[in-house]
């Protein structure tokens, strides 16, 4: 234990003398610690459990809430009352009254109801959340907390959260609620225990939010004379009532245990702590044994003092146990720091729900251990070339450079055909197979590293002399090079990995999407709003979109008036590799040609004429059989749900769209009255796609609920948004392992350097060394990782896309490889990586003597 002790002081006093090294090992072991811990706080943090609830919900005296369902038949609900299932029966005459709610459940009540309304911001109208409630009254204490102003107290008061602060609206202004445009004044600010970032106003019940009577959410706080459990909560949901009890709640224990239960889940957190294990000691083992070849002076002291092997293991491992725990301390601090940080910042302007700040201390600690242990393994190669010293020749100061002989392949070679093999037999099964097995090549990789840095460096001789010096030191220190080879390797394949995945993904989806329009265009549709309504519509849309020219259609609805939705499918057997499906909302537009000219984007005669014979012109010729269009009628109500289906066929012909993936039909108004239904102009379309469709869709709510705007563009930014985060990630750890692996080299390469120098090469020259050795790190395991990212990444387009095969036989994919990201990670990282160390390679010449 002394020799251990003493260990220990030897390797805090060099962490303390070496500062650069140390915070180098520290940010490499701390990182993952620091990025893992943040996770795990956020999620616990914003995971808001039941209990965690309750003051939203109940406040801090209430017992219990009640909500009306659509029926007065028993309900079938969860613990929190978050929602229920009943079977339909007939709808009830009346809604509930207070005093039936009050008898029921035993004790006073208050009504309390939630939605949405629609509110005239500075920006335009926007829905936002309400609440009718009287925050004044003792019962309803805690649900939210008055932070400015007062609670309304008439029924032309609100008051708001902060994030309506940010929209414009401010107490002592008047604002214009629901779609009659009501005028009221902001009184107050309020803040919500559980969602700070919630845009939501409240007033007293029945003023900002309509009577919704039954099924609506209609709803009461109770306050009874005993706590709602066993019988009196089964007899408020036999009567058609959902129950949130807070003795309910209080007594159910909420499992949010962050160790996952299942198989599946304990492999792939093993397969994930060995990845990262693996990636940090390949990061950080450089950096040890740049420690190691500035220390080998004084560990050979203590050799020649009678110190054996065992005790230089003990040192080098030391100072592998202090930084690693230094980091793990530090990366864990600091992580649970970040946590509540990105908590608190991201609940308000990204509207999470969160809870108190809380820690998953078991996970953490695991977390932490984890990066001991990672020092600790980082250190042990370097432990063991420590106690392997020729004091004699490190004391002269001719240390070794070590074995010439090219190495041994076949285990790599043997551990990469068994990953090969391995993943070849998991195609058909789920991705975490895949992984697993991608794991088995990738350590194949590892392995095989250090024999291809000695084949690559047999062409040296045909290099110039900046790039030979640096590629023959490379190949002569295999062990050091190839951990920083097979750093970035390992980061260079995952990020390949997931480019492959999300390109493959994203053009796969792409290949089954279906445009409802040409891409750029608009449609805004109105479905069951009546004529004044749609006028109003009609005058918003052409105020907001000055000069570009509206081409009206119709939409359908049956004898009474109600909307419907009609729908066409393609033949069965244009459908057996999958078949493309349009917006379930998607209904068959009703027009002429000037509603064709503007989905074809061309003037197509025949289709014309068709169209004004009484025939569809469908855009996709697996719609029509027979030269008929089967249609499918739907009724269409406002929650989306529909109800009985008929059908109708029209004569048809077939004519492309302006695009390719467009599908559907444009059927003419004769066809429709035929089959019995109605039509009525209720869609505008237009080439053109407004700054903020979600905003101008809010201010036409203002006028009818039903109104939409759909716009039609292309592919969004979160493909391109997923790449560039793989490219920062590949970035980071490509540029962190190649600057280590050339710090070490340019410590072990000073005096041929400053021999470069002292002869009169110029800086540039030094630079060039260092520049080349940079470059042949990164390249070389970038290279290497392009060969495992391709292949691994492939592989996972088979779960990922593909559909289920069976064992060797695992069926078709969508393999989409994004070469411009590939080069960009292969070609770019590995330049910029060179650049940057020979921009920051001194160049001082310093002059050092010889032993003989």
């Amino acid at each position: 234990m002394s020799a251990f002790r003493a260990a220990l002081r030897i390797a805090r006093r060099d962490a303390l003398r070496f500062r650069g090294r140390t915070a180098l090992i520290m940010v490499m072991i701390g990182l993952p610690v620091l990025a893992t811990t943040a996770l795990l706080t956020l999620s616990v943090t914003t995971d808001v459990i039941g209990s965690e609830r309750l003051p939203s919900l109940l406040g801090e005296t209430a017992d219990a809430r009640v909500v009306t369902q659509e029926y007065r038949t028993p309900v079938d609900q969860d613990g929190y009352g978050d929602g229920g299932t009943q079977d339909p029966g007939p709808r009830p005459a009346r809604p509930w009254t207070a005093a039936e709610i009050g008898a029921l459940v035993g004790g006073r009540v208050v009504p309390h109801d939630t939605g949405t309304v629609e509110v005239q911001l500075p920006d335009g109208y926007d829905r936002v959340d309400a609440l009718g409630l009287d925050l004044r009254d003792p019962m309803t204490r805690g649900v939210r907390t008055l932070a400015e102003g007062r609670f309304p107290a008439a029924a032309d008061e609100v008051a708001i959260t902060p994030a309506l602060l940010d929209r414009g609206m401010r107490p002592g202004t008047v604002v214009n609620v629901t779609r009659q445009a009501r005028p009221m004044r902001v009184v107050g600010v309020y803040e919500h225990p559980n969602r700070p970032g919630i845009q939501e106003i409240t007033g007293l019940p029945g003023t900002v939010l309509p009577d919704r009577r039954d099924g609506q959410g209609t709803g009461w706080l109770a306050d009874t004379t005993g706590p709602v459990l066993g019988k009196e909560f089964e007899r408020l949901n036999a009567a058609g009532l959902t129950v949130t009890s807070r003795a309910v709640i209080e007594r159910f224990r909420d499992d949010r245990s962050m160790w996952p239960t299942d198989r599946r889940g304990l492999i792939a957190m093993a397969i994930g702590a060995v990845l990262v294990t693996t990636e940090t000691v390949l990061l950080a083992g450089p950096a040890f044994a740049v420690g190691l070849r500035r220390r080998r002076r004084e560990l050979t002291l203590v050799a020649v003092q009678g110190g054996s092997g065992a005790h230089l293991r003990m040192i080098v491992l030391a100072e592998g146990l202090v930084l690693g725990v230094a980091a793990a301390v530090a990366g864990t601090a600091l992580g649970i720091g970040s946590g509540l940080l990105a908590e608190s910042v991201m609940a308000r302007e990204l509207d999470w729900q969160t809870g108190p700040p809380e820690v998953p201390w078991g996970p953490v600690l695991a977390v932490a251990a984890l990066g001991v242990a990672s020092g600790l393994v980082a250190a042990l190669v370097p432990a063991i070339q420590a106690a392997r010293q020729r004091p004699a020749l490190v004391l002269a100061d001719r240390v070794p450079t070590g074995r010439r002989s090219t190495g041994r392949p076949l285990p790599g070679l043997l551990l990469l055909a068994l990953g090969l093999g391995a993943v070849v037999t998991t195609l058909h099964r789920r991705e975490l197979a895949v992984v697993a097995a991608s794991t088995v090549l990738l350590f194949g990789l590892v392995a095989l590293t250090p024999w291809l840095v000695a084949v690559t460096g047999r062409l040296a001789a045909r290099l110039p002399l900046p790039l030979r010096l640096s590629v023959r030191d490379a190949s002569r220190h295999r062990m050091r090079t190839a951990s920083a080879v097979a750093a970035v390797m390992a980061a260079t394949t995952g990020a390949i990995v997931v480019g492959i995945g999300a390109n493959s993904s994203f053009v796969a989806n792409e290949a089954m999407r279906v445009l409802e329009g040409p891409l750029g265009s608009t449609a805004i549709v109105a479905r069951g709003a009546d004529d004044r309504s749609w006028a109003r519509i009609r005058d918003v849309v052409e105020k907001r979109l000055p000069g570009v020219p509206l081409v009206p259609s119709m939409e359908a609805s049956d004898e009474r008036g109600a909307p419907v939705i009609m729908r066409v499918f393609p033949k069965r057997e244009a459908c057996r590799d999958g078949c493309p499906i349009l917006n379930p909302d998607y209904s068959l537009p009703v027009g002429d040609e000037r509603l064709l000219a503007l989905l074809q984007r061309r003037s197509d005669p025949s289709a014309v004429a068709a169209l004004r014979a009484g025939k569809a012109v469908a855009f996709d010729g697996g719609l029509v059989r027979d030269g008929m269009l089967d249609v499918m009628v739907v009724d269409w109500r406002q929650d989306g749900t529909g109800g009985s289906a008929r059908r109708f066929r029209v004569p048809a012909v077939v004519s492309p769209g302006a695009d390719l993936r467009l599908g559907g039909a444009v059927l003419p108004a004769s066809a429709v009255t035929k089959a019995g239904l109605r039509v009525a102009e209720r869609r505008l379309s237009a080439m053109h796609v407004p700054d903020a469709p979600e905003r101008m869709e809010g201010e036409l709510k203002a006028v009818s609920g039903t109104a939409e705007v759909r716009p039609t563009q292309g592919p969004d930014s979160r493909l391109t948004a997923l790449l560039a985060a793989g490219l920062v990630v590949a970035l980071v750890v490509v540029l962190g392992g190649t600057l280590a692996a050339t710090g070490l080299a340019v410590a072990d390469m000073r005096r041929d350097l400053d021999t470069l120098s002292a002869v009169g090469a110029a800086p540039w020259t030094r630079r060039l060394v260092v520049a080349a050795q940079a470059g042949y790190v990164a390249g070389l395991g970038a290279a290497v990782g392009l060969a495992g990212g391709l292949v691994i990444g492939i592989a996972l387009t088979w779960p990922l896309i593909g559909r289920q095969g069976r064992f060797l036989d695992p069926g078709p994919t969508t393999v989409a490889v994004p070469w411009p990201y590939l080069a960009a990670i292969v070609v770019g990282l590995p330049l910029l990586a060179a650049v940057v160390a020979g921009l920051v390679t001194r160049t001082r010449l310093v002059v050092a003597r010889r032993l003989a």
